[in-house]
């Protein structure tokens, strides 16, 4: 039989109010139960491709509420020609997967979609749709690939393009793999709107659309502050509903350890902040990859070093340098753990078992192999760094960073799995010899500005990834997320080959100061505003544009159940999760 998911009674989310939004609340209680948002801007519908139907009559007063943007996308597609003629999705509408025999992705694909758009956990009851002023019905939409549908691992070149076509009676979503097919899905429960009485409708709409980057990342800290599984899965879901594509798990660092290591089990039971809390077993791990793997998300660990690694050292302390000085009165020599030791051969022994298990345990074709803020005053303060220097031939500190990160480039090229390694510039800026297949991720702001760095790092002939304007962990007043949206990964002086190297962006969330208490909302929708600047056209740049249609984001993350902060004054038709 066709691999088919039907939808069922339609769910119309509840409408919040509370004691500041009473006035005028005769008038409020008439707003289609949707994911309203407000805010002081006034949107022009024009600007988001989207013309508003006043002449469906179900709007009590005609035009929306300032900020208000239903059936808008984002990210902006790059090809939108839009309709004000409505469809009415009726309880027996279902997706159709034609063309070719399912997979697991596409299926898991369309169960989400369905939640989106219909409420989690309902079924079909074979009931009418409810009554929806519309100018026809959609029945279908079916999902056509030009391939086998794809189980495996989304794939560093995914193809993520797709055809979205809503007619008369059907829709169709065509793409060349699964990958597209999902794209195309998210924008399509994007599009649907709901009427006052909670029927489900969407404009005719034919949409092409592909990311403008392949690279469009979040880097999630676990070392400072533990994140539990709930949060970071949750994380993923915002994070395809922006169709973002790739999570860098900088798992470790030096306040913890918790990945728990079977080849080094005391790297977690001594480095964790609690061995049986605040630990990611192999089980865990597998859960995150494959709870991405199911929505287009790549997962690159990072464990950085030869920096961040004082967790390492409190299970294998032989691991690290051992960094001199005088105590107050410079009567008694003051020892200190510092970054790994390069002179050792256990540490490069070390390094190839553990980045062994980390291939068997970490599947996707990419490495963060770190490299970053080596303490060099350590190596200085001990004469016997000094000496193997000067047996070595190393003239500077960087010298030795390099003498290590030499040996560790060359043992993940000897790994079973191939890997693509990535760096923090300082690998790049300290002068390590990096053949072309090594990408740098330009993360600082100084000595030199960002795009100094990027115009460098590509004229060398290194692939690149932006992070440096997009540290969402700074936070300030107001709206912070336009100077997000103002970033630009290309906006530096190159030649378009040097611009065909830049990979995209990440967005960083360091943890000093965020755990699973505040995650979520610090993470969302700001970084909704760096997803639409590396999939949406380089010209999609106007901050005043993307508010509204960031604010019916958010609003759309709150139904669901992610605790998405607040970009303006204002409020969202369902605020808080269904009991």
């Amino acid at each position: 039989s066709e691999p088919t998911i039907r939808s069922g009674p339609i769910f119309a989310p509840e409408f919040h109010m509370n004691r500041h939004m009473m006035r005028g609340a005769l008038a409020l209680l008439l707003l289609p139960a949707a994911c309203l948002c407000w805010n002081v801007g006034q949107v022009d519908q024009s600007q988001i491709g989207l013309p508003y139907p006043e002449s469906l009559g179900w709007l009590p007063y005609g035009t929306p509420p300032a900020g208000f943007a239903p059936g808008s996308v984002l990210p902006q597609p790059r090809e939108w020609t839009n309709s004000s003629a409505t469809l009415a999705l009726p309880r027996s509408f279902r997706f159709e997967l034609i063309g070719g025999a399912s997979c697991d992705v596409m299926m898991a694909g369309f169960r989400r979609a369905y939640d989106v758009i219909f409420g989690v956990g309902v079924v079909d009851d074979g009931g009418e749709a409810e009554e929806v002023k519309s100018q026809g019905t959609l029945k279908v939409l079916y999902v056509n690939m030009t391939s086998e549908c794809d189980s495996g691992l989304p794939p560093a070149d995914m193809d993520e393009s797709y055809l979205l076509e809503i007619h008369q009676d059907i829709g169709m979503v065509s793409s060349a793999g699964v990958w597209g097919a999902l794209r195309g899905l998210v924008t399509f429960t994007q599009l649907i709107q709901r009427g006052e009485d909670g029927g489900v409708f969407v404009n005719k709409t034919v949409i092409k659309d592909w990311p403008r980057f392949p690279v469009r990342s979040f880097m999630i800290d676990t070392s400072r502050h533990y994140l539990n599984l709930n949060t970071i899965l949750k994380h993923l879901d915002a994070m395809e509903a922006a169709k973002m594509n790739v999570l860098h798990w900088h798992i470790v660092d030096d306040h913890s350890f918790p990945f728990q290591s079977k080849v080094y089990p005391n790297l977690s039971n001594k480095g964790a902040f609690n061995q049986y809390t605040h630990v990611y077993s192999r089980e865990d791990v597998a859960e995150v990859v494959e709870y991405a793997r199911l929505r287009g998300i790549r997962v690159v660990p990072e464990f950085d070093s030869p920096g961040h690694v004082l967790s390492w050292g409190k299970g294998y302390p032989e691991l690290l340098s051992k960094c001199l000085s005088r105590d107050d009165y410079g009567e008694h020599i003051i020892v200190a753990n510092g970054p790994l030791d390069p002179t050792r051969n256990y540490t490069y022994q070390f390094m190839e078992n553990l980045l062994g298990e980390i291939n068997e345990v970490f599947p996707d074709s990419s490495l963060f192999l770190g490299g970053d803020e080596v303490p060099f005053g350590c190596w200085k303060s001990n004469p016997l760094y000094q000496d193997f220097m000067t047996k070595h031939g190393i003239a500077d500190y960087a010298g030795l960073e390099s003498f290590y990160i030499q040996r560790l480039l060359g043992i993940v090229a000897e790994l079973k799995r191939k890997r693509t390694p990535i760096v923090w510039q300082e690998v790049f800026d300290n002068g390590v010899n990096l053949d072309d297949s090594v990408v740098v991720d330009v993360w600082k702001n100084s000595p030199r500005p960002w795009q100094s760095e990027m115009q460098q790092v590509t004229s060398a002939g290194h692939r690149a990834i932006l992070s440096a304007p997009w540290y969402l962990n700074y936070i300030s007043y107001g709206e912070d997320w336009r100077k997000y949206y103002t970033a630009d990964p290309t906006d530096f002086p190159g030649t378009k080959e040097q611009k065909k190297l830049v990979l995209g962006g990440e967005a960083c969330m360091w943890g000093e100061y965020v755990d699973s208490t505040n995650f979520l909302p610090r993470a969302w929708p700001r970084a909704a505003a760096v997803a639409e600047r590396l999939w949406s056209d380089a010209s999609v740049n106007e901050p005043d544009s993307a508010e509204p249609r960031l604010n019916e984001f958010r609003c759309r993350l709150v139904s669901r159940g992610i605790p998405a902060e607040p970009i303006a004054p204002g409020f969202c038709a369902n605020e808080w999760p269904r009991p």
